[in-house]
């Protein structure tokens, strides 16, 4: 559903700016930004891993996801972290892309290079829906991927096939643990994820290359991201310091997003599940 920006107030009104921003933007040559966090997910059943089912038991002890999705745990207890993200695999893996990921593949179809898709979710599901590797910035990894913990070469490799579905809290197996090992010197692996208490890079985030394309960024479509983490932020501050620019926030729930859409000239905010509203969107770009 569509809010006007201004009051708040559904109605013909706020449908009129958001047809009038869309094809203001259609008619031009401009840049699309699709910036995608945890909510899009969620649609497809996926939990943001921050309520119950995301504590983590260790002997007597339940840990956090802040406190298990760190390089520090790593390095404490590297199987406890692999069994963690083993699990939160699984929950990927057994999740389907909705209809808000089907739309912004569409989406991409449409705008060719003229489209950059900017996600914070390592389950792999854009990339299942149909967006192409080549204009999709995942900023946050891909479960989908491994690297050395020691980052002995630098480079990525494949998942290993022979490790099944696992349940919560289930261990890691004498027979699975030879698999997440480094190729190159036989080490051990690590998912491919940023951790809490890492930083943000080029090399394995492709993050100066996100921060590039937002900023020749005309329109910036933000779906169900709740605005915790700091590279999206700073792409939001450099869509907003564009006066000529448009902003679609869609969430289910107020965020910083939401705020700098009420304050632009060319914000709008549409309320609710990421499906609907994309349907909405393309609809509007289709005629």
């Amino acid at each position: 559903m569509c809010k006007n920006h201004h009051n708040g107030i559904i109605g013909q009104e706020s449908k009129a700016d958001l047809v009038n921003l869309l094809n203001r933007f259609k008619d031009t040559c401009g840049r699309l930004t699709v910036l995608t966090g945890a909510g899009i997910s969620a649609e497809s059943g996926i939990p943001t891993f921050r309520g119950p089912e995301g504590y983590w038991t260790v002997g007597s002890k339940e840990y956090r996801p802040e406190e298990m999705a760190t390089h520090a745990m790593f390095l404490k207890d590297p199987w406890e972290v692999w069994a963690w993200y083993l699990y939160r695999r699984t929950v990927c893996k057994q999740a389907a892309p909705n209809a808000g990921h089907l739309a912004i593949a569409e989406i991409e179809k449409m705008f060719a290079d003229r489209f950059g898709l900017i996600t914070q979710n390592v389950d792999g599901l854009h990339l299942r829906a149909g967006n192409t590797d080549k204009r999709t910035f995942q900023i946050h990894g891909n479960l989908d991927l491994m690297r050395c913990a020691s980052d002995c070469r630098g480079r990525l490799f494949p998942f290993p096939a022979g490790i099944g579905a696992k349940q919560k809290n289930e261990p890691v197996s004498m027979a699975e643990k030879p698999l997440l090992i480094c190729p190159d010197c036989k080490g051990i692996a690590r998912p491919h994820v940023l951790w809490f208490d890492e930083y943000y890079n080029e090399h394995f985030f492709c993050a100066e290359s996100a921060l590039r394309w937002a900023g020749a960024t005309d329109m910036l479509l933000v779906v169900g991201t709740a605005g915790a983490t700091n590279l999206p932020m700073q792409i939001g501050g450099i869509v907003f310091r564009n006066p000529r620019a448009i902003i679609i926030d869609i969430n289910i729930r107020d965020n910083p997003f939401r705020n700098l859409a009420k304050n632009h000239p060319g914000g709008i905010v549409m309320e609710g599940e990421s499906g609907e509203n994309l349907a909405q969107i393309l609809s509007i770009w289709k005629g």
